[in-house]
């Protein structure tokens, strides 16, 4: 891996006020003319695709999470709080009314927005927010129908406990797997890391529900003393990237390490992913060792990470054939690195590595495959964007 060449910003929020180059980004249908990144101690790719990045939808204010319906609109989440439908053609609809209220601090906000696997028969949508409560803020998960501009039968199926002080690490992601349960990606919040490793609380934690929010009775720590229910595994700091493996339907994910060590990793029920007895980060500012080290026996290790960070955020597997030669590679975006990642894979391990979009110089939020196959970005800023990434020469 390569070195660590600079100390990143002090503060969690720092990383996300990471200035914007002094290149401007493509503007509405602009083409961009991409080169990969070449990436110390990883192969060079084959010879890429030539890409052009496309501007479907603009004016969206720190858009978090994104969702495609059957008939092409897509949801889209706003951090402040505000859900809203764009259309095929960019159009952005109206604020939905409805939700509940959202605390838009620092990193909380409205997040992520996931369908129902059963969406053309029941018509939910499920979306992930930072809830005001006794003690503080955490992430909650509610679930609604669209009647007309107004989501109706509105219902919160998942709290995070305890509810604590502060503004970072909320997560959250949301992916349904294959029986239809649903997996919330929690933050540590930040200053209680150390409670990522207590079973008796959701920090730090991953947690698979039913859509109702009740406990699945396969769940790995049901009937433990001690432990919550909801835990699918513990030892995570702030995932912010989660999709399931189209092949094996497993559950993988990107978590932002402190100053360094943001991870890829496989996500097994019941099993430690070591933060913060173990990581390859340091601490912000002094550079100082957290924990034990990079391993330890009975925490699982990632399956790559980076030093220094790129801020990760979103993330995709490419399932069709739009890009030639990149069928089954996962991308993720990057908030500081300001790039898109595409990581090449041999099973469960990375054996490629492309930084794709240098010159876009934005903070990339979401990844999505779009059901026309294009890769689908979300920029974070205060005029954020719907981009899509289409391989040159291919059109349709």
């Amino acid at each position: 891996m390569p070195p660590l060449l600079r100390m990143p910003p002090r503060s969690p929020h720092a990383a996300s006020l990471q200035r914007r180059r002094l290149l401007g980004a493509a503007g509405a249908g602009a083409a961009a003319a991409v080169v990969a990144g070449l990436v110390p101690g990883r192969p060079a790719a084959a010879q890429s695709p030539a890409l052009r990045v496309v501007t479907v939808a603009k004016g969206l204010q720190h858009p978090w999470g994104l969702a495609f319906l059957p008939d092409g609109r897509m949801w889209v989440t706003e951090r402040p709080g505000r859900l809203r439908l764009v259309g095929p053609d960019g159009r952005l609809g109206p604020p939905v009314e409805g939700l509940p209220k959202v605390v838009a601090e620092g990193q909380g906000g409205l997040l992520d927005v996931a369908l129902d696997p059963r969406f053309a028969d029941n018509g939910l949508v499920y979306w992930s927010y930072a809830e005001a409560g006794d003690g503080g803020a955490g992430t909650a998960v509610a679930r609604g129908r669209l009647q007309g501009q107004r989501l109706g039968e509105v219902a919160v199926i998942f709290r995070q406990q305890p509810k604590v002080g502060g503004s970072a690490h909320f997560g959250s992601r949301l992916v349904f797997d294959r029986q239809g349960k649903l997996f919330v990606t929690l933050g540590d919040r930040f200053r209680y890391r150390d409670q990522a490793q207590d079973l008796g609380v959701h920090l730090g934690k991953i947690v698979r529900i039913e859509p109702d929010g009740r406990v699945p009775a396969d769940n790995p720590f049901v009937g433990r003393a001690g432990a919550r229910p909801e835990i699918w595994s513990y030892g995570h700091r702030n995932v912010q990237g989660a999709a399931l493996h189209p092949q094996t339907g497993e559950l993988w994910t990107h978590e932002h390490g402190p100053q360094g060590g943001d991870e890829v990793n496989v996500v097994l029920p019941g099993r430690n992913y070591g933060w913060p007895v173990v990581t390859h980060g340091r601490e912000y500012g002094t550079g100082l060792k957290i924990g034990e080290g990079t391993d330890k026996p009975g925490m699982e290790p990632p399956l790559t990470h980076w030093v220094p960070s790129i801020a990760p955020s979103g993330m995709a597997f490419l399932t069709s054939d739009r890009y030639p030669g990149w069928k089954g590679s996962l991308f993720v975006g990057a908030l500081r690195a300001q790039v898109l990642v595409r990581l090449e894979l041999d099973g469960r391990r990375v054996v490629r590595e492309e930084r794709l979009l240098p010159t876009l110089n934005e903070r990339l939020r979401d990844v999505r495959q779009g059901p026309d196959g294009w890769l689908y970005l979300l920029t974070d800023s205060e005029d954020g964007r719907i981009l899509r990434v289409e391989a040159a020469g291919q059109r349709g």
